[in-house]
């Protein structure tokens, strides 16, 4: 920088440290110049001006707006994309992801681009960060997705697509999408960065939507349950808050189960397709259960409805595959009830029972439907998802060894 020909201008030392800062960003201010003002180089080489006066040609320093320090960028113009900013939040950092809700397979895909000036949280003054999803409400480990660790850095590429599978418009009308980022470290618990939350009711079917977010803190409840925010890291979100969002009244949620129903007029009977589950509640200590589901059909009086599948190992997302047939009267089965249960297998003891549907006219919801359908379109396969709630029916406790 020079002031008159031939003649080196230097910068005050108080603004050289303001602006030169290492490692890891430091909290934006506004105007520099209030804290630390440029002061001239003296009469000599100012040309005669005053001390306190900078050459006409030294303009003070431009500063960039807080978001643009912490690496946020400007979507495209034309983009579909909901974003924010704010002094408070943009200093945890910005993360970008792609939505979108599939009605035909029910699926909604989360794609996880990138994030950008996140919060150092490593002595370094980097980090290790990692995404989470969670569907709210509901079991926060069963629907729990996760992307894989980038080492040492805040400005994180991903290029992950999370998916979760059985989601219903009804889902998509009352439930949140979660969306944590947290920093591993494998010396201690993780730790918590900051959060998104967004209700699927945003989204419109089978058409993708584009998120370039600030990240935001989250206090979490005070329970005397609880651990100290401290020692839980990012388990700090309790379960007194899973409850609150649930609303009173409401059953736990499970997880799900696709269940395929067919009348056959050739054979007079119903013929039931246990498929697959996704997302169950995990039941052992080492986060997974080992599931199994089992049919009956009620009102059973000779005791022989009674059907169970595989056991299927370490897994909250099996595949069964299996089909079951009830021989009855069309007639006769419009006055049964279908009860779908799922179990976890446990070697020595009680097995543990994880959820359970039922179908039929007492039903209610996609159930009731279901079974309605399946009734009045003879000989046509009709697969559904169901959720799984942690009410047990009545009978179903009789048979916990089973």
């Amino acid at each position: 920088m020079r002031g008159r020909r031939g003649d080196r201008m230097t910068i005050n030392i108080q603004e050289h440290m303001a602006i030169n800062v290492c490692p890891g960003p430091i909290r934006p201010i506004r105007q520099i110049s209030d804290y630390f003002p440029r002061r001239g180089p003296g009469p000599e080489a100012a040309g005669g001006r005053g001390c306190g006066e900078a050459p006409a040609h030294l303009a003070p320093l431009a500063l960039a707006p807080p978001a643009a320090l912490l690496g946020a960028t400007t979507p495209d113009d034309g983009a579909e994309v909901d974003s924010y900013d704010s002094d408070d939040t943009t200093a945890l950092g910005t993360l970008e992801f792609d939505l979108l809700y599939d009605r035909a397979s029910c699926t909604l895909h989360c794609r996880v681009l990138r994030a950008k000036g996140l919060k150092p949280m490593d002595f370094n003054g980097l980090a290790d960060p990692y995404v989470k999803l969670h569907l709210l409400p509901g079991a926060c480990k069963a629907n729990k997705l996760k992307t894989k660790t980038q080492r040492n850095t805040l400005n994180p590429v991903w290029n992950e697509e999370l998916t979760y599978s059985g989601i219903t418009d009804d889902d998509i009308t009352h439930k949140v999408l979660r969306i944590s980022v947290c920093d591993e470290d494998k010396l201690s618990h993780n730790e918590f960065i900051g959060e998104i939350r967004v209700p699927l009711r945003r989204l419109k079917p089978s058409q993708k939507k584009h998120f370039n977010i600030c990240l935001e803190r989250q206090v979490p409840l005070p329970s005397p349950s609880s651990m100290s925010a401290a020692l839980r890291g990012i388990s700090c979100y309790l379960k007194e808050l899973e409850q609150a969002e649930q609303g009173p009244g409401l059953l736990e949620e499970r997880g799900r189960i696709l269940l395929t129903l067919s009348y056959s007029s050739r054979r007079h009977g119903l013929l039931v397709g246990i498929v697959r589950c996704a997302h169950l509640a995990a039941m052992d200590v080492n986060g997974y259960s080992d599931p199994y589901v089992k049919t009956y059909l009620r009102p059973d009086v000779d005791k022989k409805s009674k059907h169970k599948t595989c056991v299927k190992k370490k897994t909250l997302n099996p595949e069964f595959n299996e089909e079951f047939f009830y021989e009855m009267e069309l007639s006769t089965l419009a006055t049964k009830t279908l009860e779908v249960t799922v179990w976890d297998y446990d070697i020595g003891k009680s097995n543990d029972f994880i959820g359970g549907v039922s179908l039929g006219p007492g039903a209610r919801g996609e159930a009731q439907k279901h079974w309605s359908d399946c009734l009045h379109q003879p000989d046509t396969a009709l697969e559904r998802w169901h959720t799984l709630t942690s009410e047990l029916p009545p009978a179903a406790g009789a048979f916990p060894l089973a």
